[in-house]
């Protein structure tokens, strides 16, 4: 990508709220329903888990910690929000759980470069520390930039000291470029875990019990039937999640679809995460939309994916 200013300071996550679930039976009712180790959580830990359907498809990702004893957070996407809630609240019956929209008592700000290794400059990847009444977790570098999950009481800004203003576009950039997709109400109920790479980033604990859809997520890890899967691209016009992507020239279906998408940090055009047919990747240009649509350029992942090297074969 164009080298350009690494983007640095504090912007409110407007499009993500917060799922709070408190009870002594939280712990053991999140660890039945989510891809990943709740039960396990350490006081300082944070998860990425996923929320599936009984078929294995995604229904909403968490960011997720615990923020006492009997009490979760999870972070989502905002536009799923109410759906996930009450998808979730139909299987708590007679656990000591409560579920509830805490999107207004807690707010969301994204801290990113410099100013981010500042508040943390010690904190490590998935784990988070306490403020008084904030809570920063720190999320996986992006775009060479290191990047906090600011958890704050209320609607009011946190304040740090000589900390400025990100503007929201080039969070999100990030955000993308970090690979790691999060499920929004577009993408709801498209993707098996693994097509999004979510075992790659820490997402699913195969040696956890059971969940909605374990049996199908399982299965694609360990016969090796995941025939899909997420890159990075770059485009020189606008994407957006949920659209369909084709090969150049091509007729007929499409060959995938991007998951998330955000205008490309101090640049023009934008950057994609895009699930994509393995036996497509090899066989020409990627477009958007359709097959004569804007050209996709396909860039590093911040991690290996196994299959690249099968894939480009």
């Amino acid at each position: 990508m164009p080298s350009a200013p690494l983007p640095s300071g504090l912007c409110r996550l407007a499009d993500r709220g917060v799922i709070r679930a408190v009870g002594a039976d939280a712990a053991a009712f999140l660890q039945g329903q989510l891809t990943n180790d709740v039960a396990g959580l350490g006081a300082d830990d944070v998860r990425l888990a996923g929320f599936c359907s009984a078929k294995g498809r995604l229904q909403a990702s968490f960011v997720v910690w615990r923020s006492s004893a009997d009490e979760f957070l999870l972070v989502c996407a905002a536009d799923l929000l109410a759906a996930t809630l009450k998808r979730l609240s139909m299987f708590v019956l007679r656990a000591k759980c409560k579920l509830s929209d805490a999107s207004a008592e807690v707010g969301l700000w994204g801290l990113a470069g410099a100013s981010a290794a500042a508040v943390a400059p010690t904190l490590g990847v998935w784990t988070h520390r306490r403020h008084g009444e904030t809570t920063v977790v720190r999320l996986p570098d992006a775009g060479g930039s290191c990047r906090l999950l600011v958890a704050a009481s209320g609607a009011d800004a946190p304040v740090f000291e000589g900390v400025g203003a990100l503007a929201p576009s080039d969070w999100n950039g990030l955000d993308v470029q970090s690979g790691i997709v999060t499920i929004e109400a577009a993408t709801v109920d498209r993707f098996v875990p693994q097509m999004v790479n979510f075992e790659l980033v820490g997402g699913v604990d195969f040696r956890k019990g059971c969940y909605p859809g374990q049996e199908v997520v399982a299965r694609s890890q360990y016969r090796g039937t995941t025939k899909r899967r997420t890159f990075l691209f770059e485009s020189d016009s606008p994407a957006m999640a949920g659209q369909d992507v084709f090969l150049a020239g091509g007729a007929g279906e499409p060959v995938g679809t991007v998951a998330n998408a955000a205008s490309r940090p101090g640049g023009a055009g934008s950057v994609a995460l895009v699930e994509v047919r393995l036996a497509a990747l090899g066989d020409g240009e990627l477009r958007l939309g359709s097959a004569d649509g804007p050209a996709l350029r396909r860039v590093d992942l911040p991690y290996p994916v196994p299959v690249e090297a099968e894939a480009a074969a």
